[in-house]
């Protein structure tokens, strides 16, 4: 057990968050397990899951006393002990007590291609959503699993969430409700504007690269919303294509979640049937993009696999998109 594991450990009991994934031969009912069901097995403990990495504080060769709430969304009260053979790790959940005996903690960390994730809690714009909640995603990928679990390329790229004109504050991809807000949200961070001034140069956009420049020495509101509203016209298109192109080949060594091998036929089947979609699409001169909705692969969630197809289209100097859905 290293003290980076006990650091992640003691982060997520001070958020008062604990969700256990127990062996598959555990069959809870839908609020508690009792006794000593679980003697000498490994259970994990949700650390960070997302589009990009579902990771694991590992209980190795554990046992289970008292009860478990799946369910329970309190405040904990938790405290640790070594002992001549291993660890006890005592949480109470309001007036209930669960207790772990183990041997040993590991991090257990799954990485996955995010790149063509779509997830379309959001109408208006939704390439430049999809552009922020995956931005967002790999940065707390690099904040809570460390650097060692970003291409270099990714460490570039989550600067980003710190660029008011592409992060939630001008295009949110989750409902308000869910969002954490960040210090100062409009003043950008030096390392995004010269990322997003290196980005323009490239693409040679220079009216782009002299708005940033602007908003670099006066970061106000209302230029970042007007930078804002510059990402969705078919003028600086090159700069938002530049974008998505860099997370592309930046996650590009990154497996793709399996919908299982009980899914996998109907997916295949599925996706077959959108990419057709998207050859008649491209006959008659229309871009569209296929993204993906996925599951989680280890702590399985009620998601259903849904492919979508993100068709592009021009109004008024404006790129705007239509989105069709395809549940596998």
């Amino acid at each position: 057990m290293t003290q980076e594991t006990l650091k992640k450990l003691a982060q997520l009991l001070e958020q008062d968050q604990f969700e256990l994934i127990l062996p598959e031969n555990v069959q809870p009912d839908e609020t508690k397990i009792e006794g000593e069901g679980t003697r000498g097995r490994d259970i994990r403990l949700v650390y960070l899951m997302n589009d990009a990495a579902e990771s694991f504080l590992v209980f190795r060769n554990a046992r289970m006393t008292g009860e478990y709430h799946s369910e329970y969304q309190g405040q904990l009260q938790a405290s640790m002990n070594r002992q001549a053979d291993g660890y006890v790790l005592v949480v109470r959940q309001g007036a209930t007590v669960l207790t772990l005996f183990f041997e040993d903690l590991d991090l257990e960390v799954h990485l996955y291609e995010y790149a063509y994730t779509g997830h379309f809690w959001v109408k208006k714009y939704e390439y430049l959503r999809q552009l922020e909640y995956r931005l967002a995603i790999l940065r707390d990928k690099r904040d809570y699993l460390g650097e060692e679990y970003c291409t270099e390329e990714e460490k570039e790229l989550s600067v980003l969430v710190e660029f008011p004109p592409l992060n939630y504050c001008c295009y949110p991809a989750v409902p308000e409700k869910y969002i954490v807000p960040r210090e100062n949200p409009w003043i950008p961070s030096e390392k995004a504007i010269i990322y997003m001034k290196k980005l323009a140069v490239e693409c040679r956009d220079v009216y782009f690269e002299k708005m940033l420049e602007t908003y670099r020495k006066r970061p106000t509101k209302f230029r970042a919303k007007r930078i804002a509203a510059m990402l969705h016209k078919t003028k600086h298109a090159a700069v938002v294509d530049r974008l998505t192109q860099k997370l592309q080949d930046a996650t590009k060594e990154y497996k793709r979640r399996s919908p299982g091998e009980a899914l996998e036929k109907g997916y295949r089947e599925v996706l077959a049937r959108v990419e057709r979609r998207q050859e008649e699409l491209k006959k008659q001169g229309i871009r569209a993009d296929i993204l993906r909705e996925e599951p989680f692969t280890i702590a399985r969630d009620s998601l259903d696999y849904k492919l979508y197809l993100m068709i592009w289209k021009e109004r008024r100097g404006n790129r705007i998109t239509e989105i069709e859905e395809y549940i596998c």
